[in-house]
């Protein structure tokens, strides 16, 4: 009984690390301070998108208008988790924190994957309403037997993108100007992820590169799902998309670990 207890027992603290901490890492390192430049960047813009490929596509003829809500609306996650989580780990050495992170004896597993889940519900709050409006406004249906799997690729997608977000903010510990990569890899979505390219019309390097990143084979999943495909078909591609997920999220993890150990060799965390 006392085993079931301590086991029980830790468990709870775990948890409680990884929400409860990573709540209060959300709310004090939020950058999109005010509703205005929350709407502006995580909703408006991505909107735009959808709506600005959609009518390249019917001008190039290249696919229809429910190609393109599906693949920018899973790229819509990009922004919130990329971002958002480059942000977990750069803001805490911008406001000088990073160093009482780094002195606690908890897991950094726990640590680390608590700061990240704040936006990767972000990124599931943006997939939802790119998918509702972009819908409404383009006339599309979004059939009732969808709805399941919908929310199961839109999950998936968004801790895939949020651990990739987590691996280039591992680059903060070291590196001041992080956010150049950031920019670099969410074009790298962009142009790889088949959001915007039928994977038939792209280059057979642009798929290889475009499998080892997020989003590429859950957008994939998506566009099977609406196409008919049984949830079978559609699990492969998403167990192939959490495989991507587990690879940044051990890249994470390992580069967090090795440049904490070269900041302690050091003496210090700024040291490039």
């Amino acid at each position: 009984m006392m085993t079931t207890v301590s086991h029980a027992s830790r468990a709870s603290r775990a948890l409680r690390l990884a929400f409860h901490g990573g709540g209060l890492s959300y709310r004090a390192l939020f950058n999109w301070t005010t509703p205005p430049m929350f709407i502006g960047t995580l909703l408006v813009g991505p909107l735009f998108q959808i709506f600005f490929f959609v009518h390249v596509g019917r001008s190039l003829h290249v696919a229809d208008d429910r190609f393109y809500l599906l693949g920018n609306a899973v790229l819509a996650t990009s922004m919130p988790c990329v971002y958002g989580a480059i942000m977990a780990v750069a803001n805490e050495r911008r406001f000088g924190t990073l160093g009482a992170v780094l002195l606690s004896p908890r897991s950094r597993g726990l640590i680390w994957g608590g700061r990240v889940l704040p936006y990767a519900v972000n990124g599931l709050a943006v997939m939802t309403f790119m998918m509702l409006v972009g819908a409404l406004v383009l006339g599309l249906t979004l059939p009732p037997s969808t709805l399941l799997g919908l929310a199961q690729v839109f999950v998936v997608a968004a801790m895939s993108c949020a651990l990739f977000g987590l691996a280039l903010g591992a680059l903060a510990v070291r590196i001041r100007d992080v956010y150049v990569i950031s920019n670099a890899a969410f074009t790298l979505l962009i142009l790889f992820s088949g959001a915007n390219l039928p994977p038939e019309s792209m280059p057979g390097w642009m798929n290889a590169i475009g499998s080892f990143l997020p989003l590429h084979h859950a957008i994939e999943a998506l566009r099977a799902l609406f196409a008919g495909a049984s949830f079978g078909e559609v699990w492969s591609a998403l167990v192939l998309e959490v495989a991507v997920a587990l690879g940044y999220a051990a890249l994470a993890y390992g580069l967090l670990r090795f440049f904490e150990w070269r900041s302690r060799a050091n003496a210090a965390l700024d040291v490039m």
